[in-house]
């Protein structure tokens, strides 16, 4: 890859640390013994709490986020995480927290991406290289971490209700009743239906929430719908706003307006302004202010609106542009791939490859097979929920893009449109993340299930992720699919299976679930089979080991781990057998017969919730099978899978091995219980 010269040169860089160190260093406390070290700029190494940063003049602000981009950038070259985002919001935290009385004034972020600098100047900077990792900092803003963390922040659009619950506990609470609250939120994330909730209710009752919208034009992908075009075209007058608020006061203290009348004058009045101006303001009329829009990275300037808009009364949403991956050359010209791009060098840009690994992305895999299909079918569609490169539905939106629908952050509404092409005779493939799909549950139930439609959900990312941690594990799918009638539920060991499933999907006439996760699918040795159909509800048996009293029962990609397992119990003299069940959703109760008739000890093995899938629904059926005859063989039945706790971040291996389903810890639990 080309190398370009550094986004801040490094002479320069150390002439605006001496200036702005010897300008303003005596106005906060000395730097702790850690945060003395060369890699923190001088400033920042004294900044420990938003109350050191308040002690500064407005003039060393612009100083102040120069140093904390610099910092992200030396940090994330190392420990990857989310960099485009949380450059680009630099500016906005840093003059929220020098406005706000912070952490008493609460700011409650969306989604988190952006949120790396509020982590900085929140008393967590010496502990920012722990980010992502097995007992370090979480990557997103999580209240059990610090009191500047006001609400859990993983998935979209749920900033805006979240805030606006707080801001009216606040006034309902004697002497709270002055504590400002803002939340913030994305331009993506405001197009998801939960944001439209609470914008829709903001006005309902007395608060005063402050909405920040940063519009950085820019998602993961290139953001979709009529809203994105109308924010790039939004417009209005600080001094217009000035003037409406003067003009109002003067009539209500003459008693010409009273509350309510409020709504119908500030209705009337926004259609005044849409007429003169020729615009319209969704969120005028939603009796929301508008202020906006303002450039986002001029921190001075967000610091001037905040501090003039602060304590007006009722709900107001200030508009601010941001530039995604500011300060990093590479990032502004390509934010998507610089969203989380991994290892790369501060000084160059260049970004340092993984390791050569010639296996497909399970997702890779999907995205390939769907354009094949779809060429031979042309009933099949395509839709996905602003994640069309994540889950490889890109591949199919180049090549039918009018076939292949990408809703943006709207995994209910992408549920139930696909009910809807489903039920006018179309057979769409939804490609969303498991932990994004918990969001559309009752539109699988009522929309799709109920019906009977034939939609198949394709769903990425399923069981222990990794980095990302608890808001983004896909642990509960296998939980909340399988009671539901009318669904089939599936799970591929390996990417000849994930094929066969997609064939088979495309084939069967109502509602289907294929669940596979993060990362690399296990290696095809030779030219793969080509994709056959299967039989729902039919298992199959991988080892045939001589003697074996265990059988290990596995669902999807899990089954190469326990697989590994049964080759450390052979050298420990233990043979077990494992048989990749396929199907969670039926289950192949013939298989299951003679695995109870011929094993005294079976273990079920699943990357998800141990409570109420797989393991539950083989006990379940062993349970029945007990009651029916007691005197058919009885095996012991053990279940190993995620336990009924939170899981942090860590790397995939790490996690595993703290659920207990990796190959050592499969093998152990075997032994320990022979």
């Amino acid at each position: 890859m080309e190398e370009i010269p550094a986004a801040n040169p490094g002479q320069a860089m150390q002439e605006v640390e001496e200036s702005a160190f010897g300008c303003y260093a005596q106005l906060l406390p000395a730097p702790s013994a850690e945060a003395g070290c060369a890699d923190v700029p001088p400033l920042l190494a004294r900044i420990n709490s938003p109350a050191d940063l308040r002690r500064l003049p407005v003039e060393a602000l612009p100083d102040v986020c120069q140093e904390l981009r610099r910092f992200l950038i030396d940090s994330l070259s190392e420990n990857p995480g989310h960099f485009a985002s949380s450059m680009g919001a630099v500016d906005i935290i840093v003059a929220l927290h020098y406005v706000f009385n912070t952490p008493d004034d609460r700011i409650v972020y969306d989604v988190g991406h952006q949120a790396y600098a509020h982590k900085l100047i929140t008393g967590r900077r010496d502990l920012f290289k722990t980010q992502r990792t097995l007992g370090g900092l979480s990557g997103f803003p999580n209240p059990m971490e610090s009191p500047y963390d006001t609400f859990m922040a993983g998935h979209a659009s749920n900033s805006i209700s979240a805030a606006l619950g707080m801001a009216i506990a606040d006034k309902l609470t004697p002497g709270c009743e002055e504590r400002k609250t803002v939340a913030v939120i994305g331009d993506a994330s405001i197009s998801g239906g939960l944001a439209f909730e609470g914008l829709n209710n903001a006005a309902n009752n007395p608060n005063d929430l402050l909405i920040i919208l940063n519009d950085n034009e820019m998602s993961i992908d290139s953001n979709v719908g009529s809203l994105h075009r109308y924010l790039s075209e939004l417009s209005t007058s600080l001094h217009y706003n000035r003037a409406r608020k003067k003009i109002y006061d003067f009539f209500r203290t003459k008693g010409y307006i009273g509350d309510n009348g409020k709504g119908r004058i500030l209705r009337f009045n926004n259609s005044i302004k849409a007429l003169i101006s020729k615009q319209q303001n969704i969120f005028e009329g939603l009796n929301i202010r508008y202020f906006g829009p303002f450039d986002g990275n001029d921190v001075t300037k967000v610091v001037k609106v905040l501090q003039e808009i602060k304590d007006m009364k009722g709900p107001r949403i200030l508009h601010l542009h941001t530039t995604k991956g500011k300060g990093f050359e590479k990032a502004e010209a390509d934010p998507t791939t610089w969203h989380a791009p991994g290892k790369f060098c501060a000084a160059t840009g260049r970004r340092i490859a993984a390791v050569a690994d010639s296996r497909e992305l399970w997702q890779e895999v999907f995205g390939k097979y769907l354009v094949s299909l779809a060429e031979t079918d042309p009933k099949i569609m395509g839709i996905t929920a602003a994640m069309p490169s994540g889950t490889s539905m890109i591949r199919m939106l180049r090549a039918m893009p009018t076939r292949t629908f990408d809703v943006g952050i709207s995994e209910g509404h992408a549920v139930t449109f696909a009910g809807g092409l489903a039920a006018a005779g179309k057979h769409p493939f939804v490609a969303i993340y498991s932990s994004f799909l918990q969001r559309a549950y009752d539109n699988i139930i009522h929309d799709v299930c109920i019906q009977n439609l034939p939609v198949t959900f394709c769903i990425d990312r399923s069981g222990l992720v990794g980095e990302d941690g608890v808001t983004h594990h896909g642990l509960f799918d296998l939980v909340y699919l399988r009671c539901i009638p009318n669904i089939t539920v599936a799970a591929p060991m390996d990417a000849p299976t994930l094929r066969s499933l997609m064939l088979t999907a495309s084939r069967h006439a109502g509602p289907m679930a294929i669940r596979y996760p993060r990362g690399k699918a296990p290696a095809e040795n030779g030219s793969a089979p080509e994709p056959s159909l299967l039989q729902p509800g039919s298992g199959r048996k991988v080892t045939d080991n001589p003697g074996a009293s265990v059988a290990i029962l596995s669902l999807g990609e899990i089954g190469n781990e326990a697989l590994k397992a049964v080759d450390i119990l052979a050298k420990k003299n233990i043979a077990a057998d494992l048989y990749d069940m396929i199907w969670l959703k039926p289950l192949d109760t013939a298989l299951l017969e003679n695995i109870a008739a011929h094993y005294p000890l079976i273990l079920t093995v699943e990357d998800g919730a141990v409570t109420g899938g797989f393991g539950s629904a083989v006990s379940e059926w062993l349970d029945a099978r007990r009651a029916a005859d007691p005197s058919l063989p009885q095996p012991r039945h053990l279940a190993a899978g995620i336990p009924d706790r939170w899981i942090a971040q860590g790397s995939v291996a790490q996690l595993r091995a703290i659920a207990g389903i990796d190959a050592e810890s499969i093998a152990s639990t075997i032994t320990g219980n022979l």
